[in-house]
This record gives structure tokens, C-alpha cells and sequence, in this order.
């Protein structure tokens, strides 16, 4: 049993991963590292690198943005170590160490550090994310030297070129389903009969889409006035929730919401009882034009 024991702890103590150095053996280690390293070798960079981020975190961006430069700027990230390392071993102290603190903190306090108290937001993570798997993958190709800076700015690059096919293609979707809606508005405000109007034009011609679009239009306008629907910064939604009967409006707001902003048709069932909802607010259109 007794060798059976020594031989699992032995096994655990080997899978328990290795435990950080200390912030200042951290520096030191790194140093020591990068002490006689010199350019295009990597290799040192990334070792330094690893043991700066083990022991210090993010503490020190410069040092490790020199690190991580390609080819790596060792001179420069020599000379901020050795500044760090005598830094910390002449602290400075203080003979009121209470009021140093409040004094700190109130420095702290003020608006132009607020972005040290908030978190990364979700397109920092998003992108930190991307770079650390385009490291990774240079990793896996080239090795621990990553490839050099020349791969990495080319996978950036096309990555980049990517993402900009996607929104162009997307965007370039989205404005073909607007376009099948109203049709160029004219400079000034107009009144709701030309939204009525034009969605029985667009009915007659099958875009239904279009059509139940200008119907909307229409209501706001009744609703908010004729610039209501070029100049409002309100949503539909909003504009509609004004009305005496909100809840009698929701058959023409929620075919609405679902063929111009989720890119779904409009059936004619659909579309004959969004018309029938809209139906009451061409009357006071109908009457003032007379």
C-alpha cells in the first residue's frame, strides 16, 4: 500500500501545473533571459514573455509589447527591466503611509481612470481572443518563433479582408430588402395620404413588404405629424405606443418588425389585416384632404 500511496502523490504532484514566481523573481527571471538575446532570435522573447505573464499578469504592457514585437526590441525591454528591478528594491516610503493611501485613492477617483476600474468590454475580449488563437495557430505552424511578424501581419490581414466580405455582403442583403420598400423619399416632409397611397401602389404590384412598410408610414404620420417618419428618432414601436389602442395596432406592427428588421414576406392574409388595422387612420387623412 505504502509504495502504491508514494506513487500516486508522486503522479499528482507531477500533473499539478508549476506554480508562478514571485513579481520581482518574474522580472528578474525575464532579465536574465533577454540579458545577451539579440535580434531576429525569438525564441529568448517568448520564454521571457511566458515568465512575465506567469508572474507579473499584465502589469507591465511596455515590457511586454517589446516582447512581442517581431522582430522583438530587446534593448528596450532590457532597459525597462532594469529600471523595475531598481525600482523595487529601493521602495519608496512614505512617514504617513494613511495619508499617501487617501491621496492615491483620490487620484484614483478622478474621471480620467474610470477605464481602469471597468472591465475589458466585449469587443476587447473578442478581439484579444482572435489574436491569441492567430498566435496560437502561428505557434503550431512555425514553431515557438511564431513565424515572425511578416506571417502575422499577413494572417491579420487576411483575416481582416474576411470579416470585410462578410459586412459588405451582408449590408449589400440588407439594403436590396430595404430597397424593395418605399422608394425615395422626396426633400420635404409627406403627409400621410402619400404613405397610404404608396402602399396601395406596392400592394397592387405584390411587394408586400414595401407596401406594409408605407402603411406604418402612414400611421405615424397620423399619429406624430408628417415628419414623424423621416426625422423622429423614435421607433415604429414607439410611435405606435402613443396611440389611444396600441394593442389594436400590434397586426400591423408585428408583420412590420418581422419583414423589414427579420427579412421574412408578408403573406396576403397577413397583409390584408395589417391593411384593415390602418384602415381607420386614412379616414382622418381622407377627411382633412376633402
Amino acid at each position: 500500500m505504502a509504495p502504491a500511496l508514494l506513487l500516486s502523490a508522486a503522479t499528482a504532484a507531477l500533473a499539478d501545473p508549476p506554480e508562478p514566481p514571485p513579481y520581482a523573481q518574474a522580472v528578474q527571471m525575464a532579465f536574465d533571459i533577454i540579458q545577451f538575446a539579440a535580434p531576429p532570435d525569438a525564441v529568448p522573447a517568448v520564454r521571457a514573455l511566458q515568465v512575465m505573464v506567469s508572474g507579473t499578469g499584465g502589469t507591465q504592457p511596455e515590457i511586454l509589447d517589446d516582447l512581442r514585437a517581431r522582430p522583438p526590441l530587446y534593448a528596450d525591454a532590457r532597459q525597462r527591466l532594469s529600471a523595475l528591478l531598481s525600482a523595487m528594491q529601493q521602495p519608496v516610503s512614505t512617514s504617513d503611509p494613511q495619508l499617501a493611501q487617501q491621496r492615491l485613492h483620490d487620484v484614483l477617483s478622478m474621471s480620467r481612470y474610470d477605464a481602469l476600474h471597468r472591465p475589458p468590454s466585449l469587443l476587447d475580449r473578442f478581439s484579444q481572443w482572435v489574436q491569441d488563437r492567430i498566435e496560437s495557430f502561428l505557434r503550431l505552424l512555425f514553431g515557438a518563433g511564431g513565424g515572425g511578424q511578416l506571417a502575422s501581419w499577413w494572417i491579420y490581414v487576411v483575416s481582416i479582408a474576411t470579416l470585410g466580405v462578410v459586412l459588405f455582403t451582408v449590408l449589400r442583403a440588407a439594403r436590396g430588402r430595404f430597397s424593395q420598400s418605399l422608394s425615395a423619399a422626396p426633400g420635404g416632409p409627406r403627409p400621410p395620404a402619400d404613405y397610404f397611397a404608396e402602399a396601395d401602389r406596392l400592394a397592387a404590384r405584390g411587394d408586400r413588404v414595401g407596401a406594409i412598410r408605407a402603411l406604418c408610414a402612414g400611421v405615424a404620420a397620423t399619429l406624430e405629424g408628417e415628419r414623424s417618419w423621416e426625422g423622429s428618432p423614435l421607433t415604429v414601436r414607439e410611435i405606435f405606443q402613443r396611440a389611444p389602442d396600441y394593442e389594436a395596432l400590434r397586426p400591423l406592427l408585428l408583420p412590420f418588425e418581422a419583414a423589414v428588421y427579420g427579412g421574412r414576406e408578408v403573406d396576403s392574409t397577413t397583409y390584408d389585416r395589417a391593411a384593415h388595422v390602418a384602415a381607420p387612420f386614412r379616414r382622418p387623412v381622407q377627411a382633412a384632404a376633402a
